[in-house]
């Protein structure tokens, strides 16, 4: 899997502004991924140091559509906690 397709996109909620100034920042990652391969995939894109990688799972929530049910797409979450001597990732400045 390339780094590339790892990070699929930031998470930017109010909580996870706030996360920035602990230098935690969270990004949505691929189902299949895991600490290790986020932990790569974050250092080579940005170029910094990470200390620490949390993930959290979702389930796919079931929906409707009129008579027909299905769930969404499940979801993987990470949390990268960079090291105290590493730069701030630039895309998350606001």
């Amino acid at each position: 899997m390339d780094v590339r397709d790892v990070l699929k996109r930031p998470v930017i909620t109010e909580r996870s502004m706030e996360l920035t100034a602990e230098k935690k920042y969270t990004f949505e990652v691929d189902v299949k991924a895991n600490k290790t391969q986020v932990k790569d995939a974050v250092e080579s894109i940005f170029g910094v140091k990470v200390a620490k990688v949390n993930v959290l799972n979702y389930k796919g929530k079931f929906k409707r559509m009129g008579r027909f049910g299905g769930y969404t797409n499940k979801r993987r979450k990470a949390v990268v906690t960079l090291t105290q001597d590493s730069k701030e990732i630039e895309f998350f400045e606001v």
